[in-house]
């Protein structure tokens, strides 16, 4: 249910805003936006905003983090395919709405769709057209509303858009498409070509039966198809939230509201919630066969990957969640965030990067630790590119996460059967194969259980192992470390050497971000005094929002096995300091060449290293 925090005006042929004038309000850059064929409904969408009362939307192509100092914001943003998001201000909550522009957000196209949906099925059962290919789902799916539609124009219905105003860009779109069309027409595949087949029987099929085709404007067409699609082949509802790479995670709670995280505007109430228990689990039902894990009152927890890449864990059934069910979506991205895009967020600082770009470069073995949310994942994915180019890296997780540049890189995944039809392979499992596949690194997704006993064993026999890990300090990281149930002998927790610690804490002047607490050593264990002997090398400063080198000519691993490694001669071990001076500057320089992006970045570490800069 869409549940707008303001009451529409009414539609343009009703006697509303003409779509015209308000188009010639608008900014060159939202004229242009607007005046795409895909994007006409955002311009219905503006027409019907009562302006008066809450002030006209801002538009920006882009959106960047700096944005987040806005204290009331109110702009609309593209989200790509055609959608667009507006993020509307609520000065009685400290949660601003998120409202995604969709096609269909004005339509009443119950009957209608229930209408298409029955000759849909004719359309299709009849020829038992099949496919697993999302893709091809979509091209079949188009094809068939296009066959049982009939659009016509409506002559109070019009775009607004002055003539020839980007007539150049409706020209080529209409190229576009008869490219396509022509490249379908000429395209050999078997697989394409029976499709088309396929397509043209079953609109015989309709003229043989007399199925009476469903007349619509080319708005109502617009908004069906965006439904059937969103609806048939992608995640319901929740598709403009995927499809916005803004957001970070999605959570509903159960009744009520779906909330968000947002990377510039933090925690944001959306217009979509669940009103019923019924559609509540009917929804979930659906995202669970979709994603192939069909959930039940028997097997009511599924934690898996959607199609995308995004992780979600769903728990069913109010016996064992009170408001109803819930799920929480944690978005994956398509290119990790980079180290030198941690520096501008302030999450670490030149000088912590270049000292982690040492540590793995010498085969230190690595935890990243902190509280849900606190950005772990983020920097082991992110540090992954100070690895060695050339290394074999192995990644172990429950639900696939990591993201890594490297070209010799397995990614190996837990399985859990539901049945006795399988048998269940456990991060213990993975591990142990890890080590008979000769890695240069091992990488776990994260240390829950016995299979931190493996991990410690590996680093005791030379394979470096890079890990996440819930605890907000070293000293909680060892306690879990040593008891139930990992139960890591505590002479063998000195094999770790580096522990990044972080957390999500409120910057002053700059809101809610994430920030390196301390970055640790771990030097030994004392057996006599059962004490672990560790040390900051890092700290956050909370008074300043900066970051302290506490360890500067005091740090046990630059000094005692960094230095002889890059062959310092031990009375001189203090010049490993003015290496990583000289390191931070290349990551400076790099940085001010716009070389930030997560690949770019590890290419050019590369060349640097063939030409000899970072040796």
């Amino acid at each position: 249910m869409e549940a707008l925090p303001f009451n529409p005006l009414p539609a343009p042929e009703n006697g509303g805003p003409s779509r015209k004038k308000v188009y010639e309000s608008l900014s060159p850059e939202m004229q242009e936006f607007v005046g795409r064929e895909e994007n006409h409904h955002i311009l219905d969408y503006i027409c019907r905003l009562p302006v008066e009362e809450i002030g006209f939307p801002e538009f920006f192509p882009r959106i960047s983090r700096p944005m987040k100092s806005i204290k009331h914001p109110n702009l609309i943003y593209p989200a790509g395919k055609g959608l667009a998001v507006h993020i509307y201000p609520d000065r009685e909550d400290i949660r601003n709405y998120y409202i995604p522009i969709e096609p269909c957000l004005f339509q009443n196209l119950d009957n209608t769709l229930e209408a298409v949906e029955k000759l849909l099925i004719d359309f299709i059962h009849d020829q038992d057209i099949t496919t697993n290919d999302p893709e091809e789902k979509k091209k079949l799916l188009v094809k068939a509303l296009e066959k049982t539609c009939d659009i016509k124009e409506n002559l109070k219905e019009n775009s607004g858009i002055p003539d020839g105003k980007y007539g150049e860009k409706k020209e080529s779109t209409a190229r576009r498409k008869t490219q396509e069309k022509n490249s379908l027409k000429e395209d050999n595949s078997s697989k394409i070509a029976g499709i088309l087949g396929t397509l043209k029987e079953a609109g015989k099929i309709l003229e043989t039966k007399k199925l009476k085709r469903i007349s619509v404007t080319p708005h109502e067409f617009n908004a069906i198809k965006y439904l059937m699609v969103r609806d048939k082949v992608g995640m319901g509802m929740l598709e403009p939230l995927l499809l916005d790479s803004n957001i970070e995670d999605i959570s509903c709670s159960g009744l009520g509201r779906i909330f968000v995280e947002h990377k510039v505007f933090s925690s944001l109430k959306t217009t979509i919630s669940f009103e019923e228990i019924e559609e509540l689990n009917s929804f979930v039902i659906q995202m669970s066969e979709k994603v192939g894990k069909p959930i039940t009152y028997r097997d009511p927890i599924v934690d898996t990957a959607l199609p995308d890449g995004s992780r979600i864990n769903i728990v069913f059934g109010e016996d064992v969640s009170k408001r109803g069910s819930n799920f929480t979506i944690r978005k994956f991205m398509r290119v990790p965030i980079s180290i030198l895009e941690l520096i501008e967020f302030g999450t670490i600082d030149y000088t912590m990067a270049a000292y982690m770009w040492m540590m793995l470069r010498a085969g230190m073995n690595c935890f990243v630790s902190g509280e849900t949310a606190s950005g772990k994942t983020t920097m082991m994915n992110a540090v992954t590119t100070f690895l060695p180019p050339d290394s074999k890296i192995v990644s172990i997780e429950d639900t696939p996460e990591l993201q890594v540049p490297h070209k010799n890189w397995t990614r190996e995944v837990t399985r859990t059967t539901r049945d006795d039809s399988g048998s269940d392979v456990s991060m213990f499992d993975l591990l142990k194969a890890a080590l008979r596949q000769r890695p240069n690194e091992i990488m776990i997704g994260e240390i829950r259980g016995v299979e931190g006993s493996i991990a410690f064993q590996a680093m005791q026999t030379g394979h470096p192992v890079m890990s996440t890990f819930h605890a907000a300090s070293v000293e909680k990281l060892i306690q879990r470390l040593t008891g139930d149930p990992i139960n890591v002998p505590k002479n063998y927790v000195d094999n770790l050497n580096v522990v990044i610690v972080l957390s999500a804490v409120n910057v002053p002047g700059k809101g809610l971000g994430r920030r390196v607490m301390s970055i640790n050593e771990i030097v030994g264990y004392d057996s006599v005094n059962q004490a672990f002997d560790f040390m900051d090398i890092f700290k956050w400063d909370p008074a300043t929002d900066t970051f302290i080198f506490t360890g500067r000519n005091n740090s046990y691993l630059l000094e005692h096995r960094i230095a002889l490694r890059m062959g310092i001669p031990e009375n001189q071990v203090r010049k490993i300091y003015s290496e990583l001076d000289r390191r931070a500057k290349i990551l400076r320089k790099i940085h001010k060449a716009n070389i930030t992006n997560f690949y770019d970045l590890f290419d050019t570490l590369i060349q640097l290293e063939e030409a000899g800069l970072t040796l």
